[in-house]
């Protein structure tokens, strides 16, 4: 599992040379990882769907319990089909929905590098690494939907959507934590925590509302809906995978899975009911009033995304088993949705549904398998969406938690606007419309079959999975049976005879049909409450105004003053810790205040330098009289019998005392004059209030000791262990390695930026140095020949 994960960066990684070479002959290579995941699904497919599980772990980081550990269980391989199929299928679909353009290789480096997250997320057993891998499909979905960085709308649109799902990430990553900290033995094991799940209390209680808020925010429900709509933005085969497989299936996926343990706790269900109920509804009716089918489907997407967080976030095992096949079903006709819209686009030049006029005509088998995969979204039997939103109904009707039947009518509601909306979408996108303003369809050509290709095996599969149920039970009930083993007692049935939820079904159908025949009324009604971009415009106030707060807070905290910013972390760094210091400072017993008459004789040497340092009026004598201090410090370690440290010390200061003399020669002599007595009175104050407390710490310090000394062990094994006789040495060496190693780049990076600006700068000074007339090429000896 890791290696495929692997798979996925190094093609990605290697996807932009191969597409300026090769162009769209590029995405050959990026279907690679795809391919090679669904072949090792096939290998272990059998085991998993008999209830086994594919283990795999590394250890990362041993003594934070932090592993690269992937867990390959009957979801997980419904997911890992929906990821890598349907990701298949999107790449082969992008081969022939780009023209040639230079930036292809870009876009299939991003394509496969979200592929890769969304694997690796799916796959983790880990819930640090599936926050790893949670953020990186929010980074490479921002980038996606940024692909086309030239228009500013793709711009915000990908920086809402990573504002958003970030800060949800945030969250989600405190709720996290919580649960490990909570769970038995201090597990980061997802399988373990949801079959030991965590004892109920207050701390568990926020932690799922952390968790939920993270998932709110990147399955897109209200009120965090508003940047999916916008992700409208990427190109249509990226809309095709993040709607379906993908992006926002991320946040259903872990309510999925935590659900079983966490639906009884704290306020779980009354949130994933009340959300994903508001949130089905809500999408639902955006979705009538949009003109863009690609704004249709979006909203549709939000809708049904309510309906699964409703499904799987009431936790009973009945809708358990319905979630997973609406997640089966959804994934199959959103994606074929999107491609067909992506086919109208592309030979239509427009997804306007008031100009598009009888493409149905023109593009038949794009009208068949639209009329599949929308059928199927509106749930009209036979196909799989209709008997997964069956199962929905039915596990609703029989649910013993209060508040079931008022979810149950919300559905309901929800599933007459989605009749709606899908009727408004095949009519919008292939019927005659002799009323239509500049009509688009009559010369429309027919695409090619590679182009629809993808969006129709999504299709029949929508179909052949409705027509025999025993097809999609064999794939649905293991993996809900790994979700909650009782769940996977239960069939998906085409024809359940006459019952409650087949009422409510054609309830729903003629509902929306009825909503879709008054469509003219109900439009005028919308445009009298509309509240356009309501969501949007907020977010983007709130965040415009979070950006002159911040603008307003730095004037006040960043004057611009050195001796300001220096002054306020020292004194943070005195009053915090002196103020818990204070209950309980003692002065240690036997304190010896100095060994030797020589270190006496340096401790003076050093305070009169520290003090000069701060008098003297010149730089020079003020670098030379800090440079004291240090070469005192240095002697110290002499007399306490450290040469090694006493060397390092000497040289240190040795460097910096000719840096320090080197720039002195381009600064003033003196320095500038202070303004007011006040302020040296502040400075003075600042200093000597410092000075005691690092004298009164490091007291405290020495008292407040009850263990022996971490450096005496350092010592021990840095020989044994170490090699190395020098202990100084080995600790920066071997035992603070990495340590070291950070502070080596650091210092590298300001180093090379520092020459880099005193390159540019005497770039910028020899360039003005020369003469107007020569930069004009005015004056110029030509050699005599006038060339």
């Amino acid at each position: 599992m890791t290696g495929l994960v692997l798979l996925h960066a190094l093609v990605a990684v290697l996807a932009p040379a191969v597409g300026a070479r090769f162009g769209k002959r590029v995405f050959a290579l990026t279907v690679i990882p795809s391919l090679a995941t669904l072949v090792w699904l096939a290998v272990h497919l059998g085991d998993v769907l008999d209830g086994g599980a594919v283990t795999e772990t590394y250890q990362w980081v041993p003594g934070l319990d932090l592993a690269l550990s992937f867990r390959l269980d009957a979801f997980g391989a419904l997911m890992v089909l929906l990821v890598s199929g349907i990701g298949a299928l999107v790449v082969a679909y992008s081969a022939w929905y780009f023209p040639h353009r230079p930036d292809l290789g870009r876009f299939a480096m991003l394509l496969c590098g979200f592929s890769g997250a969304m694997l690796g997320l799916v796959l983790s057993d880990n819930i640090l690494l599936i926050f790893v891998f949670w953020e990186l499909t929010s980074i490479t979905s921002y980038l996606l939907i940024g692909f086309d960085d030239t228009r500013e709308s793709a711009r915000k649109a990908a920086l809402q959507a990573i504002l958003i799902t970030g800060a949800g990430g945030l969250a989600m990553l405190a709720g996290l934590v919580l649960i490990g900290q909570q769970s038995s033995g201090g597990t980061w094991s997802l399988d373990e925590i949801v079959h030991n799940a965590p004892s109920e209390g207050a701390v568990m209680s926020w932690a799922v509302v952390l968790v939920l808020a993270g998932a709110f925010t990147k399955s897109a429900q209200v009120p965090f809906h508003m940047w999916l709509p916008g992700a409208m933005a990427a190109p249509t085969p990226v809309s095709a995978y993040l709607h379906s497989a993908t992006m926002v299936k991320a946040g259903v996926y872990l309510i999925a899975r935590l659900a079983p343990a966490f639906a009884d706790v704290g306020l779980w269900r009354e949130l994933t009911a009340g959300v994903g109920v508001a949130t089905m509804i809500w999408g639902a009716y955006r979705a009538l009033r949009q003109h863009d089918l690609k704004l249709v489907l979006a909203f549709g997407t939000i809708s049904q995304l309510g309906f699964l967080v409703a499904l799987f976030g009431w936790g009973d095992s009945k809708l358990l088993f319905a979630g997973t096949a609406m997640l089966l079903a959804h994934a199959f006709f959103k994606a074929a949705l999107f491609m067909i819209v992506g086919v109208i686009d592309h030979q239509a030049h427009s997804r306007d549904l008031r100009r598009l006029s009888g493409l149905g005509r023109r593009l038949p088998a794009t009208a068949i398998i639209a009329t599949l995969a929308a059928a199927s979204m509106a749930g009209v039997p036979p196909l799989l969406g209709f008997m997964s939103k069956e199962a929905g109904f039915l596990g609703f009707a029989d649910s013993l938690h209060s508040g079931a039947d008022l979810v149950l009518a919300g559905l309901v509601v929800g599933s007459i606007l989605t009749t709606a909306y899908t009727a408004r979408f095949l009519w919008g996108a292939f019927a005659v419309k002799p009323g239509a303003e500049d009509p688009i369809g009559a010369e429309v050509d027919r695409p090619l079959p590679p182009l629809i290709i993808p969006a129709g095996l999504l299709a029949v599969a929508s179909l052949v999975g409705g027509l025999y149920a025993p097809l999609a039970d064999e794939l649905v009930r293991p993996a809900a049976a790994a979700l909650h083993e009782p769940a996977g007692e239960y069939h998906l049935h085409l024809w359940p005879g006459f019952t409650l939820p087949l009422l409510l079904s054609a309830v729903a159908l003629m509902g929306g049909l009825a909503l879709f025949a008054l469509r003219r009324p109900v439009a005028a009604l919308q445009r009298k409450v509309a509240v356009d971009n309501g969501a949007d415009d907020a977010f983007f106030a709130l965040y415009n105004a979070t950006l002159r707060a911040a603008a307003r807070i730095t004037r006040i905290v960043q004057p611009g003053s050195l001796s300001f910013y220096l002054s306020a972390v020292l004194i943070t760094f005195a009053v915090v810790p002196a103020i818990v210091m204070m209950g309980d400072w003692e002065v240690p017993d036997g304190a010896v205040w100095a060994e030797s008459p020589f270190q006496a004789v340096i401790g003076v040497i050093v305070t009169v330098g520290a003090v000069g340092a701060t008098l003297t009026r010149r730089r020079f004598a003020a670098v030379l009289t800090l440079g004291t201090v240090g070469y005192g410090v240095a002697m110290l370690f002499v007399v306490q019998g450290a040469p090694d440290l006493a060397l390092t010390q000497f040289l240190i200061e040795t460097v910096v005392l000719v840096l320090f003399l080197m720039v002195l020669r381009r600064l003033p002599e003196r320095f500038a004059p202070r303004r007011t007595s006040s302020l040296r009175a502040a400075h003075a104050l600042v200093a000597l209030g410092v000075g005691a407390f690092v004298f009164a710490m490091a007291l405290a310090s020495l008292a407040a000791r009850t263990e022996r000394p971490l450096g005496h062990e350092m010592s021990e094994v840095a020989y044994a262990e170490g090699g190395g006789r020098n202990a100084v040495n080995v600790i920066l060496a071997d035992i603070r390695a990495f340590d070291t190693m950070g502070e080596i780049v650091v210092i590298a990076v300001a180093a090379i930026g520092t020459a880099a600006l005193v390159r540019a700068g005497r770039a910028r000074r020899d360039d003005e140095a020369v003469p107007d007339e020569i930069r004009a090429g005015v004056g110029v000896d030509d050699g005599g020949d006038g060339r």
